[in-house]
């Protein structure tokens, strides 16, 4: 694969992190909270699944591992998708090798709404352009989007899942994906460390797990093998 959701996000926040992701990834410090914050946020959107009823997950991993197989899903979300299932979570899409995992794809009269599920209590704008950039793959593979929602965590315990439509500004987000896109792929390939000076991009959106390495307080150990795995080991 080239590029997914996480690898373009991650990119967009600064470069050298997807760089990092993609040939360096031992060099990561993710600090147990930060770890508890994604457990919890990973728990959120599994709660999430069951929010319109019945569903299909598509979620396929390689054998032996806890790697999705995007192959396999992409069959898969396409099978289901024949078959007109209504309520389709992890439904996975292509475009010119770029990929993301819809966490719920719903169908409708006349094309499909997409929620994108996150465990806060209010809409961000690094929400809104995770979405787009799924509008974007979605769209270019060929499937027709109508609303676009991110489902934040509300304050009824018993119900929790709160969608929030944000069509309009996520859909906006199209062309700066394409704008950006392909200079992320072709960089993340290149064999020299991609360059970045220590600055907000460090903690904005979200702390960056190299942060030692780039701020001097981690060494890589020897020379670390030139890797091309799709997501240096990440889930999408």
């Amino acid at each position: 694969m080239a590029i997914t959701k996480t690898d373009f996000m991650r990119g967009m926040q600064c470069p050298k992190m997807l760089w990092l992701d993609k040939h360096r990834p031992g060099l990561r410090i993710i600090p147990p909270e930060v770890q508890a914050r994604l457990d919890a946020g990973n728990d959120f959107g599994d709660r999430a699944m069951g929010m319109f009823g019945p569903f299909e997950e598509m979620t396929v991993y390689r054998p032996g591992t806890r790697i999705p197989d995007k192959k396999a899903m992409l069959a898969r979300t396409a099978e289901h998708l024949a078959l007109g299932t209504p309520v389709i979570c992890e439904a996975a899409f292509s475009s010119y090798n770029n990929y993301c995992a819809v966490d719920i794809l719903r169908k409708t009269e006349t094309g499909h709404d997409f929620y994108e599920v996150k465990n806060a209590s209010q809409v961000h704008e690094q929400f809104i352009r995770d979405a787009g950039f799924q509008y974007y793959i979605i769209t270019r593979s060929g499937l027709k989007i109508n609303r676009i929602f991110i489902v934040i965590h509300g304050p009824d315990e018993s119900d929790p899942f709160q969608p929030v439509d944000v069509t309009e500004q996520a859909k906006k987000y199209y062309t700066w994906v394409n704008e950006n896109i392909w200079n992320l792929n072709r960089m993340q390939k290149q064999r020299e460390e991609v360059p970045a000076d220590p600055g907000p991009q460090c903690e904005e959106p979200y702390p960056c797990w190299y942060y030692d390495y780039c701020h001097g307080k981690l060494k890589p150990a020897g020379q670390i093998a030139f890797d091309f795995d799709e997501n240096g080991g990440e889930t999408e």
